[in-house]
């Protein structure tokens, strides 16, 4: 028989074969078909003698197939396995595309039931949609259990409760005459010449008692007892690395040649019974809406004016009955063959040939049957087989007795179990799981883009282990349990349309179509030979269904199916990835159980003879023998590379460390981290088990590892930042299922599995966890760099990278952040330690490498941070090279400070050329812009504060101090909106405060040069001008704006104190008080504060912020200041505006009236007042100032 590499698909002519006024649609589709095309047959010459034996008789010939050599023999009979061969050869279409497949006798015996007096026994399994249908030879069976005592248990049943007096029929000598004419006459027909040769009785008579003894041989698979799996793996061929899909699971049982792989899975004696699709032609065969695949071995001849015929023999003294005519009929609609070519013959004598055409054999003389009827007897039985047999794995028997009416479907699985039998008892056990394991197999290579396969292969697998014994089958045990375990999606949650279809995906709908049976008949349609049968209707009990009568069959939609197959095989599907992980490792620990009960133990072994020499083997050591050597050293547990064993648990070790690590970034994502580390430990286990048996390491591993090791360094990085929960990461961390530690414990078989303790260890030490951290990522960094991987992960390498350049922050941050404690933890100022060097180096180099990986993925962004951190461990640094005097205060501003500051200053102007612009990343621009402006601004106070004098003159102070203010104004970004913009003008306020302030300062000490005392005063002006504004608009600052007012007032008594004549001393005064009115508006916010504060009954604290509650201390001092100020001013208006030689005018009496009883009111006012009852006041005199001089002030400030 050909190989299925050769299956020709031949698409023939569809024929519609019409019935009266009613139409039977029939289509067949050849499949497969080892036979030539069809030539034309010899015409023999009337009188031929067809008892003589042809020339070419028994020889093989293409043309007949099977059908001349095996007519008469038992290979005559359908094998008892027949449709599973066809099943494993066209797996495509079972359990969902065919509805039967048979061999197309049983398909004919089923369809003449109702007709035919025959007994009937078939075999019935389910897969899916599909019923595969075989003879199931009682006769032959029972002789077997006399020898072996195997089926006792059915003989006992079928004796007892079917036919106590059973007994065996031989088959009659006239069986075996038309068996033989037949043959004669077909070789006959293609040898061509007519003549014949004579044979002697002797052969004959020898031929018959051969035939017989094939008749009564065996044709059933004996027992299994056992599988070698020693003999399969010293066989088993070197294997290249194992690919990660799932095409190995696949290839388990479906990718060996079936000469290699089912002799060891099944115990038989001669090919002709193993699982072979032994036919000429597999035909796909829709008869109605009936799908079915069958097997024909019938000849088919051609050529001329007739393409396609069958042809028949029949005897001219017996006419063609309804049995012969629906035989004939439905052989060539299952062939698609459009005529039939009939020689009569009398007593071997030919007498004549008579061609009918396929559509005419229904209304052939005796003959007459109607075809509408066959479809309903079809549709019938298809119903009833599928409503009654639904369970998957079982195996039901169909029996009709000889001259019975009623039919009877019984469940020999339950009926086995009763009788307490072993599964592999029963001989379809093993090819039924065989064929699920493959129906699921080929549903897996479909369900990548259908998912709506799942609940459907899941079914098919776990039925297939139900039926298999772990002991014996421990192969397709473990491959079932890994694929099952590769249903569950373990990347990425199922879509809401997809879960649906996973839902629905199992049930199939209602598998209310008819589903054809297939059983064996003799080609004669009258045969009794196999012994008469009785039945009784005590065994009713025991079928599962019964047909009353097989006149029902014939009755249109007498049997309706509407049992669902699969009520309960929709797919578990779960949002939860803790759930599906969890079914894969339950699916992984059965598979790893399986593996390892199958490992024979050097315990185990029987022990050397000490009288056997030991075999030395000369070989010539080639560059491969070492690697070959390797290759068959056993592993720990004792497996042997290469072998079956080896290769699944590769597998199953790698599916259990992908569904740890996907557990532990679901623990990540939820903030459970010592649970995390938990399962990234058992993940790095796995794939430590898996490299120790592994020869090599495939791309697609290594890049899977270094996606475990990022994520180990993840959570070590995520347990250093949350110290505060750590004794919830422990108790996490030490819990564990007993499911884990089973796996476990079959990774301990393997590895010792200590290669990653240290990355996956739960540290208390946070610099430490930052360390295995750092490290984890690293090794993951080389792993994708390595050779294998550089051209497979560029996306993942720039994640990698940007991990690397975070975690080489983070540390840089905590180095800098313990240099910055040892700082505030010293009692006295003192130089600089070596442990603080040494923390600024550490620090120093992280940020280093950081900004380099951030830099080899173009990440400008977080380039600009880590500079942006580096310019603050430079302020780090400038702040503890603070120079301190004898007395132990704050000494002149040192070189070494000025060096970092600018060197800070320098980060954070990369920083800003790495960003560019504000709108790459506003935050961040906000940011560095911020910390930008705060170390100009800090630099200068210090310069202004701590001026340098002994090393630097007093101009040059100034220039600098004014240079860095402006600079740090330049980065005050006071118009845009945001969280910061009130402490932009807060900074900015201050700045112009302070560079007023040292204007004054120069004005007042500035002597000789008036052009730049004059410079001095306007510019002191300005700035007291601009600072007053913007403390004015924040609102929140009355202790600044007063002391900024009280400032201005006392520059311009300086300048009034330089000036001679009344008129311009008067004006410098009048401009004075004007200023002194604006402190309206910081009272009032004083006084606001200080009745909020006793409304609240809190005391205010002292604070040096703007948005600080009220320093009640500075507010004292400013008024201190105030008061001798405000009287000061007022005194000397009086005293100006009394003296004065001109006569004053109704206004300046006004004025000098309003001046007076102001400062009598001040001079009389209570000192030791409540502060809010003086600030009160204050505003008072203020406010009355203010209303008197509103003629003449031109005061631009409202409240």
């Amino acid at each position: 028989m050909g190989k299925l590499s050769h299956v020709s698909q031949k698409p023939m002519h569809d024929s519609a074969i019409c019935s009266g006024t009613s139409e039977i649609k029939s289509r067949a589709v050849v499949k497969y078909s080892a036979a030539p095309p069809p030539t034309s047959y010899a015409l023999l010459q009337e009188k031929t003698d067809l008892k003589l034996p042809p020339a070419n008789w028994l020889r093989e010939n293409p043309q007949l197939g099977s059908a001349g050599t095996t007519v008469l023999g038992s290979s005559s009979k359908s094998k008892p396995f027949s449709s599973f061969g066809m099943a494993y050869d066209f797996i495509d279409c079972i359990g969902d595309d065919v509805d039967v497949v048979s061999d197309s006798e049983n398909i004919k015996k089923l369809l003449k039931i109702p007709y035919s007096k025959s007994h009937v026994s078939m075999a019935v399994h389910r897969v899916g949609r599909t019923l595969l249908l075989d003879e199931l030879d009682i006769q032959e069976l029972f002789m077997r259990s006399s020898q072996t005592g195997d089926w006792a248990w059915l003989k006992d049943f079928y004796q007892r409760l079917i036919d106590q007096k059973w007994q065996r029929k031989k088959k009659s000598k006239e069986h075996w005459y038309q068996k033989a004419i037949l043959s004669k006459f077909l070789y006959y027909s293609i040898n061509g010449d007519g003549a014949a040769e004579h044979v002697t009785d002797d052969l004959n008579e020898g031929q018959e008692e051969n035939e017989a003894q094939e008749e009564f041989s065996s044709s059933w698979p004996t027992t299994f007892t056992s599988q070698s799996s020693d003999a399969e793996e010293s066989d088993a061929p070197k294997q290249e690395p194992v690919s990660v899909d799932i095409n190995f699971a696949l290839g388990q049982v479906t990718s060996v040649p079936k000469e290699q792989n089912l002799p060891t899975l099944f115990n038989e004696g001669e090919n002709s019974q193993g699982l072979r699709n032994d036919f000429v032609r597999s035909i796909m065969w829709t008869f109605e809406d009936i799908h079915m695949l069958v097997g024909s071995n019938m000849p088919i001849f051609g050529g001329g004016r007739y393409p396609a015929v069958s042809l028949k023999l029949r005897d001219n003294n017996k006419p063609i009955n309804i049995l012969t005519g629906i035989d004939y009929w439905l052989d060539n609609l299952m062939c698609n063959v459009p005529e039939l070519v009939m020689c009569f013959h009398v007593n071997g004598i030919v007498q004549k040939y008579e061609m009918i055409k396929t559509e005419d054999i229904p209304h052939l003389e005796n003959s007459t049957f109607s075809t509408r009827v066959v479809k309903d007897i079809a549709q019938n039985i298809l119903s009833f087989l599928k409503s009654n047999c639904t369970k998957e794995g079982h195996t039901y028997w169909l029996f009709k007795a000889s001259g019975s009416d009623i039919v009877k479907l019984y469940d020999l699985t339950t009926l086995c179990e009763e009788a307490e039998e072993e599964k592999c008892q029963n001989p379809f056990t093993l090819p039924v799981a065989v064929l699920l394991y493959k129906v699921a197999s080929n549903l897996m290579l479909k369900a990548r883009q259908n998912r709506k396969h799942y609940g459907t292969i899941r079914t098919l697998l776990l039925n297939c282990v139900k039926l298999l014994d772990q002991d014996r089958h421990p192969q397709i045990i473990a491959s079932a349990h890994y694929m099952l375990s590769e249903l569950f999606q373990l990347d990425e949650p199922p879509e809401e349309d997809e879960g649906e279809s996973l839902r629905a995906g199992g049930s199939e709908d209602s598998y209310s179509d008819d589903d054809g049976e297939e059983e064996d008949e003799d080609l004669t349609e009258d045969s009794n030979d196999n012994g008469s049968y009785s039945s009784s209707p005590k065994d009713d009990s025991k079928a599962v269904a019964v047909i009353r009568s097989v006149g029902e069959l014939s009755v249109p939609e007498k049997y309706k199916s509407t049992h669902l197959i699969r009520p309960s095989c929709a797919f578990p599907v779960s949002q939860d990835k803790e759930e599906r992980c969890r079914h894969v490792l339950s699916c992984v620990l059965k598979g790893l159980k399986a593996v390892d009960g199958s490992i024979k133990k050097e315990s185990d072994l029987p022990a050397a003879d000490p009288n056997t020499p030991i075999p030395l083997k000369y070989e010539d050591r080639s560059a491969n023998a070492p690697l070959q050597m390797d290759q068959k050293h056993p592993t720990r547990s004792g497996m042997i590379p290469g072998s079956w064993q080896h290769r699944m648990k590769l597998q199953l070790f790698l599916k259990a460390s992908k569904a740890y690590y996907v557990l532990s970034d679901a623990a990540t994502n939820l903030l459970k981290y010592g649970r995390a580390l938990r399962y990234i430990k058992l993940s790095l286990q796995c794939y430590d088990a898996y490299c120790s048996v592994s020869g090599a390491l495939l791309p697609q591993v290594l890049q899977f590892h270094s996606q475990c090791l990022s994520l180990c360094g993840d959570i070590q990085l995520m347990l250093a930042q949350n110290a505060n929960n750590r004794a919830a990461y422990l108790e996490e961390y030490s819990y564990q299922t007993k499911e884990d530690q089973e796996i476990l414990h079959s990774l301990h078989r393997e590895s010792s599995c200590q290669a990653f303790n240290m990355a996956t260890d739960l540290a208390m030490d946070p610099e430490y966890q930052l360390f295995v951290s750092s490290k984890c990522y690293e090794a993951s960094y080389e792993l994708l760099v390595s050779e294998a991987l550089k051209d497979h992960t560029s996306e993942q390498l720039a994640q990698v990278l940007k991990r690397l350049g975070n975690i080489r922050n983070e540390m840089g941050v905590y180095y800098m952040n313990q240099a910055a404690a040892m700082q505030t933890e010293k009692d006295v100022k003192k130089s600089v330690s070596v442990a603080e060097q040494e923390m600024w180096k550490k620090s120093f180099a992280f940020f280093e490498k950081g900004m380099k990986d951030f830099e080899a993925i173009g990440d400008s962004t977080n380039t600009a941070l880590l500079l942006c951190n580096t310019g603050r461990l430079m302020r780090i640094c400038a702040q503890a090279h603070c120079a301190v005097s004898a007395d132990q205060s704050r000494g002149e501003f040192s070189p070494e400070e000025a060096l970092y500051y600018n060197k800070a200053i320098d980060y954070y102007l990369r920083a800003m050329k790495s960003l560019s612009s504000r709108e790459s990343h506003p935050a961040v621009w906000d940011s560095v812009n911020w910390e930008l402006s705060t170390t100009y601004f800090t630099l200068a106070t210090l310069l202004q504060d701590y001026a340098p004098l002994s090393r630097k003159a007093q101009e040059q102070i100034e220039r600098e101090v004014t240079e860095a203010m402006m600079k740090s104004l330049k980065y005050c970004d006071v118009q845009t909106e945001s969280a910061r913009q009130p402490l932009y003008q807060y900074r900015a306020a201050t700045i112009h405060h302070r560079l007023a302030s040292m204007y004054h300062s120069c004005f007042r000490n500035q002597v000789g040069d008036e052009h730049l005392r004059k410079q001095h005063r306007s510019l002191a002006e300005l700035h007291y001008s601009k600072a007053v504004c913007l403390f004015l608009s924040l609102k929140d600052a009355p202790c600044e704006l007063l002391r900024t007012l009280l400032e201005r007032v006392a520059f311009a008594e300086f300048t009034m104190a330089g000036q001679s004549s009344s008129a311009a001393k008067l004006k410098s005064l009048t401009g004075a008080i004007e200023i002194m009115a604006e402190t309206r508006f910081a009272f009032r916010l004083i006084h606001k504060e200080l009745l909020d504060d006793e409304a609240g009954g809190e005391s205010p604290e002292a604070a040096g912020g703007p948005s600080s509650a009220l320093n009640l201390e500075e507010v004292m001092k400013l008024i201190g200041v105030f008061e001798p100020s405000f009287s000061f001013l007022l005194l000397q208006l009086i005293k100006l505006m009394t003296t004065m030689k001109r006569k004053p005018s109704n206004k300046d009496e006004e004025m000098l009236k309003t001046y007076k009883s102001v400062y009598s009111r001040l001079l009389r006012a209570e000192k030791k007042a409540p502060l809010p009852s003086r600030v009160e006041l204050y505003i008072d005199l203020l406010q009355q100032l203010l209303n008197s001089s509103s003629q003449v002030c031109n005061c631009t400030f409202f409240w």
